[in-house]
């Protein structure tokens, strides 16, 4: 079954930060620079890419999801240059004074800067025998995103982005292929925007998708517990299983009636009786099936899982100012 869990962001901010700044502090690279194209298995020479909306759309798209996670009261998008300089590769941070000026300038109590952000795109467009098209696009992004808060001589965090987008699309002929694959400049805002709506989950509080199961068994007990479980009524389903647990006669109803368990106080928010009773089934499957069994594995990776939650609810009490 698919859950959705609650995860604290990597970078606390101080209780007195409820507005942030985004902005863009990176040069845009030549449009000459980080874009080869094949056609046919000849490199192009004329080849070009535009990367300032690209980095326009990354910082956006940064300040959207950040404003989507609802955990500051407000976030702005600063629209003028802060850098005076021309080397576009340089990682370059913003100055104490900087930070203090476009804070008090816009109301808000820390910044978050893309400082660098370089692009690199391949586009490779070849023919099949069978008489049709390939054309592949990747986007290789790398940079810099810092948050810093006045005040302070260094920056608060610092976070390096290594990541990469891709298309893959087939046609008939070149001009079809052209409406299917985007164009150039297409693609760098496309990986801009990518690349912003990635980061925001080290700034803010976010939502993570995960997979949990459940064991089932044979008899009109499993099967009326199982049905409590996927119908979601937890407290049912613990007294089903916990009394399946109490009745079993072997370790492997037991080991399987606990993992059970544990998902329920899971999905009820009782994370260290949830622990508890995963360790229970962890332990029973070790003892007697090893650990190379497959569940012995599965029930090892749910603990440390488990333990990961707990730890990050005691961050996020931290960040949003709760014991």
């Amino acid at each position: 079954m698919d859950i959705q869990t609650y995860n604290p962001s990597e970078v606390t901010f101080p209780e007195s930060v409820t507005k942030v700044l985004i902005v863009n502090n990176a040069l845009p690279q030549p449009a000459d620079v980080g874009y080869e194209y094949t056609l046919m298995g000849t490199k192009q020479d004329t080849c070009r890419a535009l990367a300032d909306s690209a980095l326009f759309d990354a910082c956006r798209s940064l300040g959207k999801s950040i404003v989507e996670a609802d955990y500051f009261d407000d976030v702005l998008l600063y629209h003028y240059a802060t850098r005076n300089d021309s080397i576009y590769y340089s990682d370059v941070k913003l100055l104490p004074e900087q930070i203090v000026s476009l804070c008090e300038e816009t109301g808000t109590g820390a910044v978050i800067s893309f400082d660098r952000l370089l692009f690199n795109m391949e586009k490779d467009v070849f023919a099949f025998p069978e008489g049709y098209l390939m054309g592949n696009i990747k986007v290789e992004i790398g940079g810099v995103v810092r948050c810093y808060l006045p005040g302070r001589s260094n920056p608060l965090a610092t976070v390096f982005i290594n990541d990469s987008i891709f298309w893959n699309e087939s046609a008939d002929n070149l001009s079809i292929l052209k409406y299917v694959l985007p164009d150039a400049n297409t693609a760098l805002r496309t990986a801009g925007q990518y690349i912003g709506a990635k980061v925001y989950i080290n700034f803010v509080p976010h939502w993570v998708n995960e997979s949990r199961w459940y064991y089932n068994g044979m008899g009109s007990r499993w099967k009326e517990a199982a049905a409590y479980t996927s119908g979601q009524k937890w407290n049912y389903a613990v007294e089903r299983w916990n009394s399946i647990y109490k009745n079993a006669k072997d370790w492997k109803g037991q080991a399987k009636s606990a993992s059970n368990l544990a998902l329920c106080y899971e999905m009820e928010g009782k994370l260290e009786v949830a622990q508890e009773w995963a360790t229970k089934s962890y332990d029973l499957f070790k003892k007697n099936v090893g650990d190379d069994n497959s569940n012995t594995k599965l029930l090892k990776i749910y603990v440390g899982a488990l333990q990961d939650r707990i730890r990050s609810d005691k961050k996020l009490n931290m960040q949003f100012g709760e014991d």
